[in-house]
């Protein structure tokens, strides 16, 4: 029979042991900012709103639309060309505007980097995430607002970009640090299945006849390459993107 020191002493090491695993166990809080659960949280709802349509994505593809005319700026720079501006419109549609030769590869790579530029950006994204960057891919969404800012010649187009660049500074320096990788993963899915959709849209649009000067058209005529293929080309890039992307941003939940 155990002895009432014994008893006590007993006692006193059952409950440091109970707070021992209390203390060890993690809270729903701390379950919750798991990698797997951000990654599967956060691509749930960026599918959702991809999925779905209606006002969320609309108001979403405004950022479809930055990173997209972002591509084509980035492109006419890299390819020598002398880029004038960009604009973007309420039905979430833009325009960038860059001098040189009106024809030729230059010309070419310019006008098919729009709509693989948000793929390939998520899919960049993705790795930073996978490499557990998150704070740089919050500086590239920054400095890729900046620059969209500086060429926009537009009133709405200012607004746009504007509002885009004050809800990542509310990420960035007033919402808590737990807030930022979620954003991130939501962004980086976002770009990874909002890359897609746009392509879809595209071939509906040119069966309706109502894309003439889709930028699929506007390589038909400066390639030998017939505006279908090109779609097709678009289709495959942003698809292989999203596959290899979600690899990357579903490795936690596989571990």
């Amino acid at each position: 029979m155990s002895s009432p020191v014994q008893l006590a002493l007993g006692g006193q090491a059952g409950a440091g042991a109970a707070v021992h695993a209390a203390a060890t166990t993690p809270s729903l809080i701390e379950q919750a900012q798991t990698p797997a659960v951000i990654t599967l949280v956060a691509g749930g709802v960026a599918l959702l709103v991809v999925l779905v349509g209606g006002r969320p994505w609309r108001l979403a593809r405004n950022g479809v639309t930055i990173v997209h005319e972002a591509g084509h700026a980035l492109a006419a720079v890299l390819v020598g060309r002398r880029l004038q501006g960009i604009k973007l419109h309420s039905d979430t549609s833009g325009v960038t505007v860059s001098r040189g030769k009106p024809e030729g590869p230059g010309m070419a790579f310019t006008a098919m980097a729009g709509y693989l530029a948000p793929s390939v950006l998520g899919l960049l994204f993705a790795s930073l995430l996978g490499a557990d960057l998150v704070g740089t891919v919050l500086v590239l969404i920054a400095l890729l607002l900046l620059g969209v800012l500086v060429m926009i010649r537009n009133a709405y187009g200012v607004f746009s970009v504007v509002a885009s660049a004050v809800v990542l500074a509310l990420v960035a320096f007033v919402a808590p640090v737990e807030v930022q990788a979620p954003f991130s993963y939501l962004v980086t899915w976002f770009l990874l299945f909002g890359g897609v959709r746009p392509v879809m849209e595209l071939q509906v649009k040119r069966r309706q006849g109502r894309a003439r000067d889709s930028d699929a058209d506007q390589l038909g005529r400066l390639t030998a390459v017939p505006p279908v293929l090109w779609v097709l080309v678009f289709a495959v890039g942003t698809v292989s993107c999203l596959i290899a992307g979600a690899l990357w941003l579903l490795e936690p939940v596989a571990a």
